[in-house]
């Protein structure tokens, strides 16, 4: 619609940069959803500092035994599939620079076993501190929930793995994941 002024003119167009529409709610949250977007992926592309990590269940396998055996249960046999689960989260953690079951995505711990292909009865210890192995089982030993994982007669099969904070060599986040 073109106005006219007495006159029988038109009235001179506005610029663009004087008259915009109000944007639509539509557009606001589509504008808000991109830009929510772009940041996660900005933060994908982040490097967290990382130091080395290493799965380690062959030579955690002997203490287990022992803490098993004097429990009056058999002992566990480390497993490939599960020292990946754990070194992933102890990956995770170190990357966040914090001790958690669940990942940045809000992912737990039963869907990370899952998607690792790992089926049936499975827990999950973590710890993170500046100790070595022998310090961590003795400290997992005399919390009761840790304790009752790794005494849980359903579990067969362990995977262990640690990865050092890349800020702090002397720190190590641990991850012990436990199946059937």
């Amino acid at each position: 619609m073109t106005l006219i002024d007495t006159a029988n003119r038109p009235f001179p167009q506005p610029r663009s940069d004087e008259m915009r529409p109000a944007p639509s709610r539509r557009t606001l949250l589509r504008a808000a959803g991109l830009a929510v977007l772009v940041g996660l992926a900005a933060c994908s592309t982040v490097s967290l500092p990382t130091g080395q990590g290493a799965g380690v269940s062959s030579s955690a396998a002997g203490t287990l035994a022992g803490i098993r055996t004097s429990a009056g249960l058999g002992p566990l046999v480390p497993d490939k599939q599960l020292e990946q689960a754990a070194l992933q989260q102890a990956s995770y953690m170190a990357g966040a620079g914090r001790m958690t079951h669940t990942t940045g995505w809000g992912k737990g711990f039963a869907s990370r076993v899952r998607g690792n292909g790992i089926a049936g009865a499975a827990a999950e210890n973590i710890a993170e501190g500046r100790f070595d192995q022998q310090k961590l089982f003795d400290i997992w030993m005399h919390s009761a929930g840790h304790r009752r994982n790794m005494l849980d007669p359903r579990f067969t099969r362990f995977g262990l793995a640690y990865v050092q904070d890349g800020r702090d060599s002397t720190l190590r986040y641990w991850s012990l994941v436990l199946g059937k």
